[in-house]
């Protein structure tokens, strides 16, 4: 396999850029003909490779992986729903390594559902649903307790929309999930991780279990990265996802539901505007 990309968002936020956003495109690898950067906003957001499924170039896309590995019967089908679409990566790899597997895919953005089609010929076929639908607005037309997971992967630009990351979504996020279903988010974040604490403490407000994984220096507070927040009102697998991530490239590793409550400790809940 090539080697892996640590992070979707290694630019770090941007600020004081009003200029409107370059509209989105798909990039060919110069070294493999059959890989493409989808880049959306101006920022590489996902890696397709049109003859392998399985692989996630992203480092926090492969820690997904790791964790859809574990969940459950090895092979055997899940329900997933997943909050930004770009590339399609990761629906791609739930196609491949579970097939059968019911999936949807919420895209807000009609451009980028436009090229994903055209790009890479996703239809009913793919093994995935593709819609063009806000990610909140989406999970309410979805039926409680149907999901097995739920995924938010989801930036405008180098952040996640503000409304994706309140005690109303991650209500939402618990109300479709089935009892023992996780929600995972991709959270890009600076020095100090003060989102990524936020973020667990709302998500806390409705799961039991909330769980982090990183690259060892970002989780220290010492760069700008992307953390995975885990959570579910079930028991997450921790020690086995611990081994897969432990193995990766880049030196990560999984902060268990303990430590991350004790992280998150008096931070402020996000509150719907």
């Amino acid at each position: 396999m090539a080697g892996r990309r640590s992070a979707s968002w290694g630019t770090g936020p941007r600020t004081g850029d009003h200029s409107a956003p370059p509209p989105p495109s798909a990039e060919q690898d110069p070294d493999d003909p059959q890989g493409w950067t989808v880049v959306v906003g101006g920022v590489p957001s996902s890696y397709v490779h049109l003859g392998d499924p399985t692989r996630l170039d992203f480092e926090y896309m492969r820690w997904t992986g790791d964790l859809l590995d574990v969940l459950g019967d090895a092979g055997q089908p899940l329900h997933c729903v997943h909050i930004g679409g770009a590339g399609c990566t990761l629906p791609r790899y739930v196609a491949a390594t579970r097939p059968g597997s019911r999936q949807v895919v919420l895209e807000s953005d009609e451009e980028v559902v436009r090229l994903a089609r055209e790009r890479f010929g996703y239809s009913r076929r793919s093994g995935f649903r593709l819609r063009v639908a806000d990610g909140l607005e989406g999970l309410t037309t979805l039926t409680d307790g149907s999901w097995d997971v739920v995924v938010r992967d989801a930036f405008a630009g180098a952040v996640t929309p503000t409304h994706l990351t309140t005690t109303r979504f991650v209500s939402e996020v618990s109300r479709v999930l089935s009892p023992a279903g996780v929600y995972v988010a991709n959270v890009a974040d600076v020095p100090g991780l003060g989102l990524t604490r936020r973020e667990v403490a709302t998500a806390r407000t409705v799961f039991d279990q909330v769980a982090l994984v990183g690259e060892t220096q970002h989780l220290r507070g010492r760069r700008y990265g992307n953390v995975l927040l885990v959570a579910s009102r079930g028991t997450l697998p921790v020690a086995e996802l611990a081994r897969r991530v432990r193995s990766g490239p880049v030196p990560a590793r999984v902060v268990p539901p303990e430590d991350t409550a004790a992280l998150a400790a008096g931070t402020r809940v996000i509150e719907p505007g």
